[in-house]
C-alpha cells in the first residue's frame, strides 16, 4: 500500500462544510423534514472528512497506468488488488481461463488487504474490460470489503470494448452505492491518457465535491 500525504482543498472544504453544517443547523427547525435527513446530512459529512481510495486490478499495467495518473491527482491512497495465485503468462491461456471464471461466477483468492475500508470516501475502482465485465478477483475484493453503500467512481481499460456491461455488473453488486461517471481508456492509449484522466475527474465536478474535501489539482480556483 502506498500512502501519500491528502491535501484537502480549502475552498471546497469550506463550501461543504458551510452547506453541511447550514443544513444540520435548521433540521431542528423544520418538522417537515424526515428524521432520516439528518442522518443522511451526517453521512455526507463523515464522507467528506475522508480521504479518496484508488484501487484496482492490473493483469498488462495499463489499467496500472491510469490508476497511477488518477492518484496523482486526488491523493489518498492507492492498492492493487493481487491474486494468491497468479494468472498464465500465455495470453490464450489467460483468456479462457478469465471466462471460465466468469461462467462459473468463481471468486478467486485475494491477497490484497485493507485494514479499515471506513477511512475512506470515495473509491476510485479499477480495472481491465475482460469478456465485458470486470475481472473476477474484483469481485472478490467488492464483497471483501463490504463496498455496497460506497461512493464508487469506476475506470476501466478495454481493447475495443469499452466498458462493456460491467457499469451494470457494478451496480447489480453494489446496489446501495452511489456510482458515479465512468472512465473507459482503450489499453493502447494508457501511456497517454492523462488529458483524458483529467478532463474526466473534472466532468464529475460538484459529485465529487459532494463526497470529498477534494484536492487542488483537480479544483484549482476558478475552475467552475
Amino acid at each position: 500500500m502506498k500512502n501519500e500525504k491528502y491535501a484537502p482543498n480549502r475552498r471546497n472544504f469550506l463550501k461543504t462544510s458551510a452547506l453541511t453544517l447550514g443544513g444540520l443547523a435548521i433540521l431542528p427547525f423544520c418538522s417537515s423534514i424526515p428524521a432520516i435527513g439528518a442522518e443522511a446530512v451526517k453521512a455526507q459529512a463523515d464522507i467528506a472528512k475522508k480521504k479518496p481510495l484508488v484501487v484496482y486490478y492490473s493483469e498488462s499495467g495499463n489499467t496500472k497506468k491510469v490508476a497511477e495518473m488518477i492518484h496523482n491527482k486526488v491523493g489518498g491512497d492507492i492498492i492493487r488488488i493481487e491474486t494468491v495465485a497468479p494468472y498464465p503468462d500465455d495470453y490464450d491461456t489467460l483468456v479462457q481461463q478469465a471466462k471460465k471464471e466468469q461462467a462459473q461466477n468463481t471468486r478467486p483468492e485475494i491477497k490484497t488487504k485493507i485494514p479499515n475500508i471506513n477511512e475512506y470516501g470515495v473509491i476510485f475502482l479499477g480495472y481491465p474490460n475482460w469478456w465485458s465485465s470486470m475481472p473476477m478477483p474484483v469481485y472478490t475484493f467488492i464483497e471483501q470489503n463490504h463496498l455496497d453503500g460506497r461512493t464508487i467512481v469506476p475506470f476501466s481499460t478495454h481493447g475495443g470494448g469499452g466498458l462493456g456491461h460491467s457499469i451494470e455488473d457494478l451496480k447489480k453488486e453494489c446496489p446501495k452505492s452511489k456510482i458515479l461517471k465512468s472512465l473507459a481508456v482503450p489499453g493502447n492509449r494508457a501511456s497517454g491518457a492523462a488529458a483524458d484522466v483529467e478532463k474526466w475527474l473534472e466532468g464529475l465536478g460538484n459529485a465529487l465535491i459532494e463526497t470529498t474535501t477534494g484536492n487542488p489539482k483537480i479544483y484549482p480556483d476558478g475552475a467552475y
